[in-house]
């Protein structure tokens, strides 16, 4: 069985910029029963919302390209360590996923059909096309079901590990912007950045994280501001590291 677990938009460009976004899609293979309610691919457990329109308006400029994740992070979460527990995750705020629930020799043909070509991949990718900066674009619900007590009162968060020359420059412009802004918040980018570990600061490629609030980025108009502000910001942000775009 032949599975493409990504989807490229625009033209990836030597010296432009690039979106990966891993949880792009809540797609789910016919042949693999989760074991949960489908409406349960709707919300935040099974993608990022908002992720894949907010990329799709960003790269009508055409300095942009795209590389989006094309199954749910339920199938496999692509931004985490192959053999991360977390990786086929067997419940996800408090949803249990019993179809998860896998001998390892299960897992290991779920990361060779799904995990290891898209990283694969985008490997070469990178290689081929090295951009100037990465925008790695992901999306965080208001509040967990988990903890619903617990408020994230941010419209934006700026995610980042050991390179964070780029995202500390993006902090002001989104403030300027009119956005509240999470520096490492929703979550901290030491603690999840698994993709952007692996795959720009390991190739040291300026990188800038961002999480968008989904009440924002699930509608239209959110989904616009996002994608002006933070083509924008890349723009801006190359400009002040002195890359040429």
């Amino acid at each position: 069985m032949t599975d493409v677990p990504f989807e490229i938009l625009g033209t990836p460009q030597q010296g432009g910029f690039l979106i990966i976004s891993d949880h792009a899609s809540n797609r789910v293979p016919g042949d693999i029963n989760l074991g949960i309610d489908p409406a349960s691919l709707n919300t935040h457990i099974a993608w990022d919302i908002g992720v894949a329109e907010v990329a799709r308006l960003i790269t009508q400029d055409a300095h942009f390209a795209a590389y989006l994740g094309g199954y749910s992070r339920l199938v496999v979460d692509l931004n985490r360590d192959a053999h991360d527990i977390a990786a086929i995750p067997t419940q996800s705020d408090g949803v249990v996923i019993p179809g998860n629930d896998l001998a390892s020799t299960d897992k290991e043909a779920r990361l060779e059909r799904f995990f290891w070509p898209y990283h694969s991949y985008l490997e070469q990718l990178l290689s081929q096309h090295r951009p100037a900066l990465i925008l790695s674009l992901h999306s965080f619900t208001p509040a967990l079901e988990s903890t619903p007590q617990e408020a994230r009162p941010w419209q934006v968060g700026v995610l980042y590990n050991e390179q964070e020359t780029a995202s500390k420059l993006a902090i002001p412009l989104l403030e300027n912007a009119g956005y509240i802004v999470g520096d490492q918040l929703p979550y901290s980018g030491k603690l999840l950045n698994a993709t952007m570990n692996r795959h720009a600061e390991a190739s040291n490629i300026p990188y800038i994280g961002i999480e968008m609030r989904q009440d924002i980025s699930s509608n239209p108009d959110g989904q616009a501001r996002y994608a002006r502000t933070l083509a924008e910001m890349c723009h801006f942000v190359s400009e002040q590291l002195g890359l040429s775009i």
